[in-house]
């Protein structure tokens, strides 16, 4: 009976390919029918893979980091039948984690709790300047016992995740997803067990992976952040290479927990930040204790016979080389997406030609691909920020809109974010050269501060870097189009700013509101010199 069945559906099927054949040059929709291709790689799964299980669902998640977790979690309160399929394939060097994706495991949370770490040491030292008894020997940092308990949170909260699934009825596979076609996932778990899945809709959410430079001994001898936080012994010497938020961040804290770091930079620091924040950033560095090579690229790297790493470099502009011998190469020259590795070439979802990412915003859906039953959401969908709460909201409101008749799109506009250097930088809206390019410098009046925080005052430290600008149009009631705080707890400083930037904040508004004294926040409120004024910015009193 059973073959009998299989002969049939073979058959059948063959019919409907040779009539999608004949019929394909009659529509306008290449996602209407599936390519006659298409037909033929299915008959021939049919026919080799009818062992393997298949389940149906109403909706799969491909990924289970935060955005993936955020829309799972919302679809199944509407009583769907949901599955998250996540499967962390080790760094090159070998490194692995549990349920989370990258903020939880290699990202935001160790990064941020180790900055923490970081500046718990410096505020040991100010200590002594406020009346506490420190040892004269000083202080330090012992990397085993502080990565240990970074590392025991984070599988708290990969635990956390699970219970959470299973508390919303989310099935949870520990499984790799490759797409077969647009309809069909083959799951293929560690020990290579396979299942068949089939959705009505599916969510991709793989987020992205550290590059790697294409030098000699690269791959050998570096870590990239996907190991940073889970090295089991300390780090020691340190070349960072890169010059993004991660690179920064990674470089700040290692100097802050008092290993000798150097940071190798090609061109500009944080693309796509406002440049003169984010030179104060690194000028903040430099006098603080990483070692900054402007303008180097790494040509190669040899792993000696006593594991410490040779790094030779240039300099673009000289063309003077330098070497050093290090105990510890991290990478942080940015990140690629995971969409190479699951199998969109088997269905007709377009990728950006450059960054491998989901095109979205197709019928009018900003998070839906070109396949209308699959979207992206989070880091691999092209143009969007990287950053988890922006994956998480997306995530959420996509859930809405399949199964809660909701219209509400995510809003990409006037995101908040932190960079959690030594001294953070906190944004929200456009940089001064966005806005000078949108609306010219004729329209536009930007105000700004160098301000000291007061905690700095008895510890002495230097505050040359402290900075607030806020970018507004020149006439009217001055709407405000960018703000930009640099100092301790930026992200704290600037969230509640945020909220009323997305209100539409003017600077006749800001002026009216009183600040809170004395923090560092209140310059925020006070500010009232101009750059076109030429005056001197400094804060000198209340």
């Amino acid at each position: 009976m059973q073959s009998n069945l299989a002969y049939f559906v073979t058959n059948l099927l063959v019919v409907l390919g040779v009539l999608v054949h004949m019929l394909r040059p009659l529509t306008k929709s290449s996602h209407k029918f599936a390519s006659f291709k298409g037909v033929q790689r299915l008959l021939t799964r049919c026919k080799s893979d009818n062992s393997i299980p298949t389940k149906k669902y109403d909706l799969v998640v491909v990924g289970g980091g935060s955005g993936g977790l955020a829309c799972s979690k919302e679809a199944a309160t509407y009583g769907k039948h949901v599955a998250v399929l996540d499967y962390v394939e080790p760094s090159p060097q070998g490194t692995k984690w549990g349920l989370g994706g990258t903020c939880v495991n290699v990202g935001c949370i160790p990064k941020k709790l180790m900055h923490q770490a970081a500046l718990l040491g410096e505020a040991v030292q100010d200590a002594r300047k406020y009346g506490w008894t420190v040892p004269e020997n000083g202080i330090h940092n012992n990397w085993e016992t502080m990565s240990s308990a970074v590392q025991n949170y984070v599988r708290s909260l990969n635990w956390g995740h699970r219970v959470q699934l299973q508390s919303k009825n989310v099935e949870y596979l520990n499984a790799k997803g490759y797409f077969l076609d647009n309809h069909t996932l083959e799951a293929t778990d560690a020990k290579g067990r396979k299942k068949r899945i089939v959705a009505d809709n599916f969510v991709v959410a793989v987020g992205g992976r550290p590059k790697y430079t294409e030098i000699p001994g690269a791959l050998e001898c570096a870590i990239s952040s996907d190991d940073i936080f889970w090295l089991k012994n300390k780090p020691g010497k340190t070349m960072v290479i890169g010059a993004s938020y991660v690179a920064l961040e990674c470089a700040g804290f290692l100097t802050g927990l008092g290993f000798d770091t150097s940071l190798m930079i090609r061109s500009i620091p944080l693309r796509g930040f406002d440049q003169q924040m984010a030179h104060l950033v690194t000028d903040h560095m430099a006098s603080h204790g990483t070692n900054m090579l402007w303008k180097c690229v790494p040509e190669s790297m040899e792993k000696l016979s006593d594991g410490k790493i040779k790094v030779t470099w240039k300099n673009t502009e000289t063309v003077e080389a330098g070497s050093d011998i290090y105990e510890t190469v991290l990478m942080a020259v940015g990140r690629a997406p995971e969409t190479t590795k699951i199998g969109l070439d088997n269905t007709e979802v377009q990728l950006h030609a450059s960054s491998g990412k989901i095109l979205g915003e197709h019928g009018g859906d900003l998070e839906r691909s070109s396949v209308p039953h699959i979207y992206g959401i989070g880091d691999i969908l092209e143009g969007r920020p990287e950053l988890t709460p922006v994956a998480i909201k997306a995530g959420k409101l996509l859930a809405h809109r399949l199964y809660g008749n909701s219209t509400v799109q995510m809003d990409y506009d006037k995101v908040p974010t932190t960079v959690f250097t030594p001294l953070e930088y906190g944004c929200v809206g456009l940089s001064e050269e966005e806005a000078l390019d949108k609306y010219g410098e004729d329209n536009l009046e930007v105000y700004h501060a160098f301000y000291k925080p007061l905690q700095y005052s008895v510890a002495e430290r230097d505050a040359s870097q402290c900075y607030i600008k806020m970018i507004c149009d020149k006439e009217g009631d001055q709407k405000v189009h960018g703000l930009h705080f640099l100092g301790p707890h930026a992200g704290e400083v600037l969230q509640g700013f945020a909220v009323a930037i997305r209100c539409n904040l003017t600077r006749e508004i800001m002026d009216s509101t009183l600040g809170i004294h004395p923090t560092s926040a209140e310059e925020v409120v006070k500010m009232h010199i101009t750059k076109r004024s030429g005056l001197d910015p400094t804060v000198t009193g209340c």
